[in-house]
């Protein structure tokens, strides 16, 4: 089986490979003319409140067309290459937020009277199998999680390294987020060859009935959505959040894939006497690459979305080599004892990559059409999860009495990357009466996870179903430009998970730590002066239930044809941080770890008690995670 599933991955990729090859013009027919080159270089400088120097990336990105006509029984044949690479010097200038010399030692919050102790200073009695070797696990070049973000007040608190992998390899997931300094310094070298943004091949077949069998084949990006920042059905492409959260353009941050995309074009297309559509297509996706996740930052980098990553890096160091973790021992609200844990007993023990097999490629179909004024697609896709899961119910070894077992509501989990099945559709619209667009856009999937703490494993399978509604308009402002219109683009994205769990325990809720219903509004502002030299912006986005907004003005000016400077800045107003329950009153070592004033207390059974980590970080959503991140933008960019 091992050999004939080797085979057909071998195949997938000399399918691409050879076709690429087959139809790219010959040096007979290759001319000048059917040649196009271009490219850019650039500079992204951006400053941080508290941090400095947060990004100094220089960029290189050639793109290369070669139009090659007809080949053969193929028409339209084009290749299509772009490569980038990238140099991003802060992990050299500013190596002490970032680099090899990141971190220190800590100090965490439950000593006796509420103080503090070092990393390696918590209880661990006589008789049990707690404590650890602070030998293997020093307090250096470490940082607490969250501390960044708020305090130590009575919860959940570990420390972290954040020091590039090959400085420090303590909390690297093998495969996963174990990224070196010089991954980070050029993130497109890597196995995956990713200076290879895209490396295509478009033709056409066409057919006496005039229908034609458009396709594109090789390394790419697909595109199904119709909405920026957040996405709802364009999740063929997993996302690099690791370059500036959400904040940069999908085009930019999509992470290409080797894809086979085919479209079935009919045209204008009559489907019974006196209806017709302006325009019919029909779609089909196969994503034959090695999954991949999204990347959403390691712990040290400038951007780790919902701060998940040095979550996950401090929880792996807790499985391989133990620590100290806060407030643990005997917790109320009041606090509890900081607690050395030894390894193996919680924590991330290691990531569940899918390994390439057919059944883990990814298939989509999609119809769309025209019909009038109104656009609209039907979409339907299988694929694995691009977001992880921690799954709990693994074995470890009891802190109590050095058994090693399954233990109901333990903090000890793997990473997974559940199979998600999706349909969904979007429909867009041009009133001319009010010269709008509308644009909706919807999908419901199976087979998500989340975290659960009302679950033994702590985590549970949940139907979700999410939309997003959106309208663009020109308004003219003559007080602020007689010449041009302001462009006016709104969106509200929303999200419900149809299977959610919340209870109210003794100490406070336990369960889906996500909100059930959640909305975000986006609003983009656009002017356009100087003949459309100088385009001055403002984006803001609005976490409705986490009460966290961000604020990005920016100008961009084109100096000449050739030469492009963008001004900006991204700020954050609203709540950050939230609690949520930590699973500290979940009583997996029963009766060694009953939770004090909880009368009855049963094995893996949550009490609610709660605290900012690690879970509140699915209230607070990206938004409030990054409250303290506020930045000052400048980019220089030169287009040849």
């Amino acid at each position: 089986m091992q050999t004939i599933i080797k085979g057909l991955r071998a195949w997938c990729y000399t399918l691409a490979g050879s076709a690429t090859l087959a139809l790219l013009p010959t040096a007979s027919t290759l001319a000048a003319d059917d040649t196009r080159v271009n490219g850019y270089v650039e500079n992204a400088t951006y400053g941080r409140k508290d941090a400095a120097l947060s990004k100094f990336r220089n960029t290189l990105q050639l793109e290369l067309e070669n139009n090659a006509g007809d080949v053969g029984i193929f028409s339209n044949v084009r290749f299509n290459s772009t490569l980038r690479g990238s140099y991003d010097g802060v992990y050299d200038l500013n190596d002490r937020e970032y680099g090899e010399k990141a971190g220190g030692p800590i100090q965490l919050q439950g000593a006796p009277g509420g103080g503090f102790v070092p990393h390696g200073g918590g209880i661990a009695p006589p008789g049990t199998f707690l404590g650890f070797d602070t030998n293997q696990n020093p307090n250096d070049g470490m940082v607490v999680l969250g501390e960044h973000l708020h305090g130590q007040d009575n919860g959940v608190a570990f420390g972290v390294p954040v020091r590039p992998c090959d400085v420090d390899s303590r909390g690297c997931i093998d495969g996963y987020m174990d990224k070196t300094t010089n991954d980070l310094r050029f993130q497109e070298f890597n196995d995956r060859a990713d200076f290879i943004r895209e490396a295509y091949v478009d033709f056409d077949l066409n057919f006496d009935s005039g229908n034609i069998l458009s396709t594109r084949l090789g390394k790419q990006q697909v595109i199904w959505g119709r909405t920026d920042l957040f996405r709802v059905l364009d999740v063929i492409n997993p996302v690099d959040y690791s370059r500036n959260n959400i904040y940069d353009e999908l085009e930019d941050i999509r992470i290409p894939m080797w894809i086979l995309r085919t479209d079935y074009r009919m045209g204008p297309t009559e489907i019974f006497d006196g209806f017709a559509f302006d325009d019919l297509n029909f779609q089909l996706v196969w994503n034959f690459d090695k999954f991949r996740p999204n990347n959403l930052g390691q712990c040290g980098q400038p951007n780790v979305i919902l701060d998940a990553g040095c979550f996950f890096r401090g929880m792996n160091n807790l499985w391989e080599n133990g620590g100290t973790v806060a407030n643990f021992a005997g917790a109320t609200p009041a606090g509890g004892a900081a607690t050395d844990f030894g390894p193996g007993q919680i924590g991330i023990r290691e990531a569940h990559m899918p390994g390439w097999k057919l059944s883990n490629t990814q298939l989509g179909l999609k119809m769309e059409g025209v019909y009038g004024d109104l656009g609209f697609s039907l979409n339907a896709l299988t694929y694995r999860s691009q977001m992880p899961t921690l799954r709990g119910g693994i074995p470890a070894e009891n802190s109590f009495t050095g058994a090693t077992g399954v233990w109901p509501g333990l903090i000890a989990f793997d990473i997974h990357f559940p199979r998600v099945n999706l349909v969904g559709g979007s429909v867009d619209y041009y009133s001319q009466g009010i010269d709008t667009v509308f644009r909706v856009e919807t999908a419901y999937t199976t087979g998500e996870e989340f975290a659960n703490t009302l679950r033994k494993e702590l985590y549970s399978e949940s139907d979700v179903l999410r939309y997003v509604v959106g309208a663009d308009k020109n308004i003219a402002i003559p007080f602020l430009n007689e010449d041009n219109s302001f462009l006016f683009s709104g969106q509200i994205f929303g999200e419900q998970i149809l299977d959610h769990e919340r209870e109210q325990r003794a100490y406070g809720e336990a369960g889906i730590p996500n909100w059930e219903h959640n909305w975000t509004a986006t609003l983009l502002m656009q002017g356009f002066y100087m003949n459309g030299r100088l385009t001055p912006k403002i984006i803001t986005a609005h976490d409705i239930r986490a009460q966290a907004t961000t604020i990005a003005p920016s100008v961009d000016w084109l100096v000449n044809d050739n030469f492009k400077l963008t001004l900006g800045g991204n700020f954050k107003v609203g709540t950050g941080s939230r609690e949520f329950d930590d699973c500290r009153s979940c009583n997996p070592f029963d009766p060694f770890t009953q939770t004090p004033g909880v009368a009855g207390h049963q094995p893996g059974e949550s009490a609610g008690l709660s605290g900012f980590e690690p879970l509140g970080r699915f209230k607070s959503g990206p938004i409030g995670m990054a409250q303290k991140e506020d930045e000052i933008q400048l980019t220089a960019r030169y287009s040849f």
